[in-house]
């Protein structure tokens, strides 16, 4: 299996690391422009293989989308969509497939989707309950693998969501149900799920011209149909925080670029994460610089808002001066990998000192040692067991082009930043 193994610093840090745009902006843009009738561009759009899904699968549903250097154009359709002769693969890409679900439903005829096995055990029943509640019929084979949805079936009306696992189940209702044949309202059932990706929907819906009421409900006229817009997109606020956090592992100073203090992301919280750590943050219009000491200071946090940082924390957490205490994070089970368990495994690997909880999970920073860490697939956690490199001799990593997933250039970037060969093995 391939693998790369890292060399520890030599020295503090001092670099400016560039990542890439937001997928999940990205994609959110992507749907929106697609429905919208015209011409739409995309700036500093995401070159992840998610958004490659997604582009590649709007393009079998008659929408052309194409990069124009760092640019995606989107020729819109205004919801003139059809549904493809082949299957569409999706691969392990949640956001890309939960978006493109409710889109099918909106296509004429029926839209097959082919899910990768990792997919086919993430949730979607929820999403697709309350599909069948706005008059869309979804099935799946018996391997599970196949997803169907009979398209110019999105009727609309009054549908009750279950979003506690995953945000993106409303996420996906809410960007599909202007072009339903009737209004629409979407009640969430319990409690949201990382609710600053739906606030994130509603900006990014906003920004293609349609404003959606969210009360007790969430209420979508008929006829509010998407306009074509040219639209920049944010540094991706994720991806961000593994260089933000070998600042606090490593000590010195790292400058992102293109990183807003006042984000749609809710993952930009991490920032306020390490300054509650200890590190000293500072924003400009340029972007973000954090400085740390190697030491960052252990805390107790609910981070339900930014699940997709935890593992960063977690590898913060390993070289912090006390406990850590990472709460209300349960559907993390849910995502890429299994990723409580599967962090505090490939964690133990070092000898670190990892509780889990039904809820989260707690580190004692003890002495670490090297070992071979499976991301599991997962490019959070590949990335942040990079994290771990900076200052524990003998960490290799295996499959780390997995990190295409978000962040193509992970590790040219990372080489860069640490002034430290990587050495890949196939």
């Amino acid at each position: 299996m391939a693998s790369v193994r890292l060399l520890p610093l030599q020295s503090p840090l001092d670099a400016t690391v560039s990542v890439p745009g937001s997928k999940s902006i990205t994609n959110r843009a992507l749907i929106c422009a697609a429905l919208a009738q015209g011409e739409s561009l995309l700036h500093n759009g995401s070159d992840s293989e998610d958004t490659a899904l997604m582009m590649n699968a709007l393009n079998q549903l008659g929408v052309l989308v194409r990069r124009a250097k760092s640019d995606l154009v989107v020729e819109g359709r205004g919801g003139r969509l059809y549904a493809p002769k082949y299957p569409v693969p999706v691969g392990n890409a949640g956001t890309t497939f939960r978006f493109l679900l409710s889109l099918a439903a909106v296509a004429r005829g029926t839209t097959t989707f082919e899910l990768s096995p990792r997919m086919a055990e993430r949730p979607l029943d929820d999403l697709i309950e309350a599909l069948r509640q706005a008059g869309v019929p979804v099935s799946r084979d018996v391997s599970g693998l196949y997803v169907h949805v009979e398209g110019s079936s999105l009727a609309g009306g009054r549908v009750s969501i279950r979003a506690d696992r995953s945000s993106q189940f409303l996420s996906s209702l809410l960007l599909a149900a202007p072009y339903a044949r009737e209004p629409m309202d979407i009640a969430v059932d319990g409690v949201l799920a990382s609710a600053p990706y739906a606030a994130m929907t509603l900006q990014v819906m906003a920004a293609f011209g349609v404003t959606v009421r969210a009360e007790d409900e969430y209420r979508i006229p008929r006829g509010a149909c998407y306009t074509p817009a040219e639209y920049t997109v944010e540094a991706d606020a994720s991806g961000a925080s593994y260089p933000l956090a070998a600042a606090a592992i490593g000590g010195g100073a790292v400058m992102v670029p293109g990183v807003r203090e006042k984000s749609l992301q809710g993952d930009m919280g991490f920032a306020s994460l390490l300054r509650e750590a200890g590190c000293k943050v500072r924003f400009s219009p340029e972007g973000v610089v954090v400085e740390g000491t190697g030491t960052p200071g252990g805390m107790d946090v609910d981070m339900n808002a930014m699940p997709d940082v935890v593992p960063t924390l977690a590898a913060v957490a390993l070289f912090a001066a006390g406990p850590t205490r990472v709460r209300n994070v349960g559907h993390l089970r849910f995502k890429e990998s299994n990723r409580l368990d599967a962090l505090a495994d490939e964690l133990r690997k070092l000898g670190a000192s990892v509780t889990v909880h039904d809820d989260g999970f707690e580190i004692a920073p003890v002495p670490l040692h090297g070992a071979t860490l499976s991301p599991r697939d997962d490019h959070r956690l590949a990335m942040s067991f990079a994290l771990v490199g900076l200052r524990t001799e003998g960490i290799v990593i295996e499959n780390p082009g997995c990190v295409r997933k978000s962040f193509p250039r992970f590790w040219e970037e990372f080489e860069q930043m640490t002034g430290r060969p990587l050495s890949f093995t196939q």
